[in-house]
């Protein structure tokens, strides 16, 4: 036997069970998505999703959340917020900052505390058995980042945000320093209204991208996008756009500092996201100096891991490459040095295109 409540009561109800559970904000947004089949098709045909080939062959399954979970009529979308506990008001500077200082490396923000899809679908798990247990028997299914959904989609037609010219949604009292997630269900709610958009004229993120990924407002070529080049693309970054990627290793974040809403970005209500040893200001020398069984033990838990050992050591490579172009730093030769003759091919030859700027008999430090 389903609940007596109403469909606006039981939505209430559930963003105070989100709340409780550490999200910052719920919505509700219907399954109805044919309006984003155009744009999703013409992405798609651009070939701008690069080698994310399951972006393509997912196709239109993506707009579509009752082929994915068929008996699906609403979508609950849930919001998290990520800045670590102890972030302060600079942070944006702080973190251009470290552009600045090419042996550091730069990790994501997002990436330097525990894995958000572990983080995400554990509490959306408990949301749905939370609802189940309000409404009687219920389907549901809950996704982050995990299935072939319009992640952004939803949220945006579910009022958590609007789509910044970046692509990444934005809330103007949260910014876009937060995870998405989804919870697929069976039984019709009402879906919360949407909100008006606020980039206006403001181009900050496209004019601060370093590879002009953003080709055009709310338009992205992956396959120029650092974040993709360092996380996604599998094989040997292009040699026209390794000077672009400077020191940072997973990820970017530039489009987002650049933003002016982010100055309303909020801390995580968990500890989850605060960054671990190593990830947040971490020595390049020292972190390319990891064996594998270290990568795994360092990471573990962590969103980083997924790209293993040796992409990884790919994207090192390259940053202490750029390094050395800033300042011919012996140590950094050495530690490039020291993997010249790596089991991987393909770190091999980053390696030695980091070393090629490396002037015949400089010594190691």
């Amino acid at each position: 036997m389903r609940s007596i409540l109403d469909g606006s009561q039981l939505v209430s109800r559930i963003q105070a069970f989100g709340l409780q559970l550490g999200f910052s904000q719920i919505g509700v947004a219907g399954i109805d998505m044919a309006s984003a089949e155009p744009g999703l098709l013409a992405w798609l045909s651009a070939g701008f999703h690069g080698q994310m080939a399951y972006m393509a062959a997912h196709g239109l399954k993506r707009a579509r959340p009752a082929e994915l979970v068929p008996g699906c009529v609403s979508v609950v979308t849930a919001r998290m917020d990520y800045l670590p506990q102890a972030t302060d008001a600079d942070w944006q500077a702080r973190e251009f900052a470290r552009l600045g200082r090419p042996g550091e490396a730069i990790v994501s923000m997002y990436a330097r505390g525990r894995d958000y899809h572990k983080v995400l679908r554990q509490r959306l798990q408990q949301l749905g058995e939370r609802v189940q247990a309000e409404v009687g028997p219920l389907g549901y299914r809950a996704f982050t980042d995990s299935a072939p959904v319009l992640e952004a989609e939803l949220a945006v037609r579910s009022g958590l945000g609007w789509r910044g010219k970046h692509t990444l949604v934005l809330d103007r009292e949260g910014g876009s320093m937060f995870f998405l997630g989804e919870l697929f269900l069976d039984i019709a709610l009402p879906p919360t209204p949407a909100l008006s958009w606020h980039c206006g004229s403001c181009q900050a993120c496209i004019d601060v991208c370093p590879t002009q990924a953003i080709v055009a407002p709310y338009r992205l070529d992956a396959r120029r996008c650092i974040s993709y080049l360092t996380i996604e693309h599998a094989g040997a970054i292009p040699l026209e756009l390794r000077h672009l990627l400077g020191n940072r290793i997973y990820g970017c974040d530039d489009c987002q500092l650049a933003c002016p809403w982010n100055k309303f970005a909020r801390r995580s209500a968990l500890p989850d996201f605060d960054p671990r040893a190593g990830l947040q200001g971490g020595d390049l020398a020292a972190l390319f100096a990891w064996t594998e069984a270290e990568f795994l033990q360092r990471t573990e838990g962590s969103a980083i891991r997924r790209i293993g050992h040796e992409r990884w050591s790919r994207n090192i490579a390259v940053a202490l490459g750029n390094a050395l172009r800033a300042h011919l730093d012996p140590a950094l030769v050495g530690a490039l040095r020291a993997r010249a003759a790596d089991p991987s091919a393909l770190v091999r030859e980053h390696v030695a295109w980091a070393l090629d700027v490396v002037p015949l008999g400089l010594p190691s430090g």
